[in-house]
């Protein structure tokens, strides 16, 4: 028998004691809630119960008798009155924020807005029930403890990340059971672990899982949102993942991953959630308390700000707002042990309320909060608002996706003009970005490319972009690619356009790889998945994104590539520094932290950081390393060969390390180089030597 009493405002969400459910929802401009409880198709309502009780803007009530598994939604009453922000209609059930777990999955209709839709006034109040278009929130059991698998906490110097995808990662493996594959639990099958293990990365960054809408323009594509950057429940698992082990599947794979080592990272979206601008329809957030959840425009609070370029922006000044936040990735730490996340658009969360700071107050409660503080923070630094870009402008605690260090190795790489000081700049860390904000090397990203934008064999394989497959007319996807397709657009049987790409991919793979800063790696570049140059692949579920494990993408040696050189990284602490690389003098004779070299031997000089034609150059580094070895660093992206002299660099021999001419990066019959001789280094390569550095200092590094 249920019984309802007044219950208690927090915690929020709908929460099970043993003998019922407390269920509480926030609302600032709210008249009244009802309480919506469905069977379990959710398809029939079966009752409704006002929640007798408003505390501090929460409204609560208690219902004995309700069990784990109960289907429920709500109906939010409050003014319609859009030209003062408030959207209330009653009747649009709606998605509690913080359900731990929804059921069924957006059906579009116009139902669904909660205004009339095509009505020739603007505004028109919508009175159809938008029930059997919703998903419903379910009524989880109390979490079972976790507190045998605690975060790993890798030192993010002696990180290696790897953004995946679960389905697109996992939906075409061979090793993968069949009703396994595309979901949660297949992360943790030993086919993938093992895969990841055997590369030698040492983080998964998974794109978002928390549940996302389909938005209704693909739909009408017969398209859906791959990626998942539509959010519209920030507690729950993305249902289309759960699979046959539903969300204990997620939690085994992040057992079975940390137990081989290997961190998880979510890719998170705070910025916005799928309902849109003005025009959008009425899911969540925007029935409940539009004027609280979103940023609005003061001149005119109809409509919506948007610093993201999807139509709203989520209001996180706002304390309660704050607190969603806050409390869902608490969540995801305590309940499914994540190890960090990435946020997307981070800009547009520390707009306090429009322009961006870094003391903002979500920044700094993330800062002292003794749970979130202690996992990875990672920003993509920017959005589309005014002074939205903010690359080094995050605090100590917060690491930035680099786009400066992308752009600057594909542009040395293909030859451009004048990039030799900017990818000298992120090799050393990014001092100039990241110094002055306390943060050291770890604070940079490096990545050559993301799920956003060409795979790493794309870029060497395609000047235009080719997204005709998403329906917008190849018109979406931005046009800044700092590629080139050395002959060809596209597919070639030519196997000396064929020679230069699969160089071109080891060139930019090494140069992330031999970096200070934190490397991370697209899933699928280490076989040379390539999307046909859809560089907007969003909407694309299907063999444009998947992972291909029967092919090697026409470079079988690549995958080799990638272990060996990090294996090199892992065994080389001068390659994974704490500090920054400055040029100051470290050893005796004069050795600096690092030496940047001409072809000819001799220090570089203002005249040749000058020359903005120079295609090579060497950097030596290593003296203060505590393993005791000094690297030297030789790159030529011209494109015909150069002879470099190792005069005047002290000691000897150099015994070569890794070549990018070799298709597994091992330089097989090259001999080791005296101090004072010389070397050929071919067009297009880099090469990495290596001498024993005895008495060296230990400890700067």
């Amino acid at each position: 028998m249920i019984a309802l009493d007044d219950g208690a405002p927090a915690p929020l969400g709908a929460h099970f004691d043993g003998r019922g459910v407390n269920f509480a929802l926030f609302s600032a401009h709210a008249t009244a809630v009802d309480l919506c409880l469905f069977d379990p198709t959710g398809r029939v309502q079966i009752d409704v119960v006002r929640l007798p009780r408003r505390t501090d803007d929460v409204w609560h009530g208690y219902l004995s008798g309700v069990l784990p598994g109960q289907l429920y939604g709500y109906r939010v009453h409050g003014p319609w009155e859009p030209a003062r922000g408030h959207r209330f209609n009653p009747h649009k059930l709606l998605l509690d924020p913080y359900a731990r777990e929804i059921q069924g999955r957006v059906r579009w209709h116009d139902a669904l807005y909660p205004y009339r839709r095509g009505s020739h006034r603007e505004d028109v109040l919508d009175r159809r029930d938008s029930a059997p278009m919703m998903p419903k929130g379910v009524v989880t059991a109390p979490e079972a403890s976790l507190h045998g698998d605690p975060p790993l906490r890798h030192p993010l110097v002696d990180s290696v990340i790897y953004e995946a995808h679960v389905r697109a990662l996992t939906q075409t493996h061979p090793g993968v059971p069949l009703p396994w594959r595309g979901s949660y639990a297949a992360l943790g099958h030993p086919a993938i672990v093992d895969y990841l293990v055997r590369l030698g990365v040492t983080a998964i960054e998974v794109l978002p899982i928390q549940a996302f809408v389909d938005d209704r323009f693909l739909v009408e594509k017969d398209l859906t949102n791959f990626w998942g950057y539509s959010p519209l429940n920030y507690f729950s698992p993305e249902p289309r993942y759960l699979g046959p082990a539903g969300a204990a599947g997620l939690k085994s794979a992040i057992h079975h991953l940390h137990a081989a080592g290997i961190e998880v990272l979510m890719d998170v979206v705070y910025n916005h959630t799928c309902e849109g601008d003005q025009t959008g329809p009425s899911l969540s957030f925007r029935g409940i308390d539009n004027a609280s959840y979103y940023k609005l425009n003061p001149d005119d609070p109809r409509r919506d700000i948007d610093c993201t370029g999807c139509g709203n922006t989520l209001d996180v000044a706002v304390p309660r707002v704050m607190q969603m936040v806050l409390d869902s990735l608490r969540h995801w730490v305590e309940t499914y042990r994540i190890d960090g996340f990435r946020f997307d658009l981070a800009s547009s969360l520390a707009r306090a309320p429009h322009d961006f700071t870094p003391r903002a107050a979500v920044l700094q409660a993330m800062a002292q909060d003794p749970l979130l503080s202690r996992v990875k923070l990672i920003a993509e630094p920017w959005d589309i608002g005014m002074g939205g870009y903010q690359l080094g402008g995050f605090p100590v605690g917060w690491s930035d996706w680099n786009d400066q260090f992308r752009d600057a190795a594909r542009g040395f790489w293909r030859g451009d003009a004048g990039q030799l000081p900017k990818l000298t700049q992120g090799l050393t860390g990014s001092k100039e970005i990241f110094s002055a904000s306390g943060r050291g090397p770890s604070a940079s990203i490096n990545f050559i490319a993301s799920h956003d934008g060409y795979t790493l064999a794309d870029v060497v394989s395609y000047e235009e972009k080719h997204n005709e497959a998403n329906g917008e007319g190849n018109r979406d996807g931005h046009g800044h690619n700092v590629s080139r397709h050395y002959g060809v657009e596209g597919p070639t049987d030519d196997p000396a356009i064929l020679s230069v790409r699969a160089r071109q991919k080891r060139n930019l793979l090494a140069t992330i790889l031999l970096a200070q800063g934190v490397p991370m790696l697209l899933m699928g570049d280490e076989r040379s998945r390539s999307q046909g140059g859809n560089n907007n692949a969003y909407c694309q579920d299907n063999a444009t994104s998947w992972v291909d494990w029967e092919t090697d993408g026409g470079d079988p040696h690549l995958t080799d590539f990638v272990r060996n050189l990090l294996a090199l990284r892992r065994d080389h602490r001068a390659l994974r520094r704490r500090k920054f690389l400055t040029g100051e003098t470290v050893a005796a004779g004069g050795l600096k932290d690092v030496h940047w070299l001409s072809p000819c031997g001799a220090e570089m000089d203002d005249a040749a950081w000058g020359d903005g034609e120079r295609r090579a150059f060497g950097m030596q580094i290593g003296n203060d390393a505590p393993d005791g070895r000094r690297l030297l660093i030789l790159a030529n992206a011209g494109e015909a060969a150069i002879a470099f002299q190792l005069a005047g660099i002290v000691g000897g021999p150099w015994t070569p390390l890794f070549d990018t001419t070799a298709p597994d990066g091992r330089p097989v019959g090259r001999a080791a180089v005296p101090s004072g001789g010389g070397l050929r280094l071919p067009e297009r390569a880099l090469l990495v030597l290596a001498r024993d550095m005895p008495g060296a200092e230990s400890g700067a590094a």
